[in-house]
């Protein structure tokens, strides 16, 4: 297979895209980054020098660029649906990263006119290749800790306190897409999914906590705060376990991440010291049988072999998930994540935002 070239749209210096992306697809060998495109000018121009690639001003000149095969689209959320159908529009692979859009109704219309297209997609929900997770799917699968019997995840969405900058003021305002639940919330609960198996049945409760926040380079202005910064959730897993989880908004003075799993004949407990699971490193720690407590356990080298050694923070997971997607397309799989598969988180999303307003529990499909 020849190398993949890929383009981004909203590669700025500094923003996620450049300590994620870029990284791993310069520790990749399978993939070359060919192209850059942001909103101005000099943004382009800035990020086309600091990369050493195309540099443009907008979005069409990059997706008209014949060595880009893959389209990473990872820009502010309210920008998505028109990035990603000009992406679709133009035959090329795309990858967006979450969440796919700001509603379940625009995440079924790119859906389906990725499917319509017959373009092959990618969402960017890369938590799941997490080599600590990967290692305690795999105790579960071989029956280390007996049946699931229930799961506890408590955590901090860290970046939702009561202070921001006018750059990420978006964050704490509901309609712009990126708010705790849809962000480090869902992160977390997608982990969970893919670990233990999808909700039977739930029912939420989204509270306002913090009502304001302050913009401290903007002489402390003061806005309102209309994002849910606190996040309840309770329900039982198809397999029969029962399963919580709560996430705040900010920081905790104690635990910023704590999920235990427990199971007939033993319990896991993954811990870290940032609540965003897809780029924090976590502690996994277990005990089976007649252990009175848990102990820390080494990853096997096997769950860390589709990454570079020297990748660490946002890069690491987001290169598993490239490396993943390179063995997609030379050998003709489907395994990493695409639009179908978001668009079923969204589904997730609609059912938990429609059980807090009604506060009537929701049966999942």
């Amino acid at each position: 297979m020849s190398t993949i070239g890929v383009g981004i749209i909203g590669g700025s210096q500094g923003g996620w895209a450049s300590i994620s992306h870029i990284p791993a697809l310069k520790a990749l060998s399978e993939y070359e980054l060919r192209a850059i495109s942001t909103s101005r000018h000099e943004s382009a121009r800035a990020a086309a020098k600091e990369f050493g690639v195309e540099g443009y001003d907008n979005h069409v000149e990059l997706l008209a660029h014949p060595g880009v095969d893959v389209v990473v689209v990872a820009v502010k959320v309210p920008h998505h649906r028109e990035l990603i159908s000009a992406a679709i529009d133009a035959g090329k692979t795309v990858y967006a990263e979450w969440p796919l859009a700001l509603n379940l109704a625009e995440a079924t219309e790119l859906t389906q006119r990725a499917e319509a297209a017959g373009v092959r997609t990618v969402i960017g929900l890369q938590g799941r290749y997490h080599p600590g997770l990967r290692y305690a799917r795999q105790l579960i699968e071989q029956g280390r800790i007996g049946r699931v019997i229930g799961t506890t995840m408590v955590a901090s969405g860290m970046v939702w306190g009561p202070h921001t900058t006018r750059n990420h003021a978006y964050w704490f305002d509901i309609t712009q897409g990126a708010t705790p639940l849809t962000g480090a919330a869902l992160h977390a609960i997608d982990a969970l999914n893919v670990t233990l198996g999808e909700f039977e049945h739930l029912s939420t409760n989204l509270v306002v906590g913090r009502k304001e926040v302050t913009v401290t380079d903007d002489g402390g202005t003061v806005i309102p705060v209309t994002a849910p910064d606190q996040i309840s959730l309770i329900g039982t897993l198809k397999g029969g376990a029962a399963a919580s989880v709560f996430y705040r908004g900010g920081t905790s003075r104690g635990d910023n991440f704590r999920w235990e799993i427990n199971g007939t004949d033993g319990d896991i407990v993954v811990t870290a010291p940032w609540g965003n699971l897809q780029v924090t490193d976590l502690t996994v720690e277990a005990g089976f049988g007649a252990d009175a407590t848990v102990s820390p356990l080494e990853i096997p080298v096997e769950h860390t072999s589709d990454v570079p050694v020297d990748l660490t923070g946002p890069s690491r997971n987001v290169a598993a998930l490239y490396t993943n997607l390179a063995k997609d397309l030379k050998e003709g799989t489907h395994t990493v994540p695409d639009f179908a598969y978001a668009h079923r988180r969204h589904q997730l999303l609609a059912a938990v935002e429609r059980s807090s307003a009604e506060r009537v529990g929701q049966t999942l499909g």
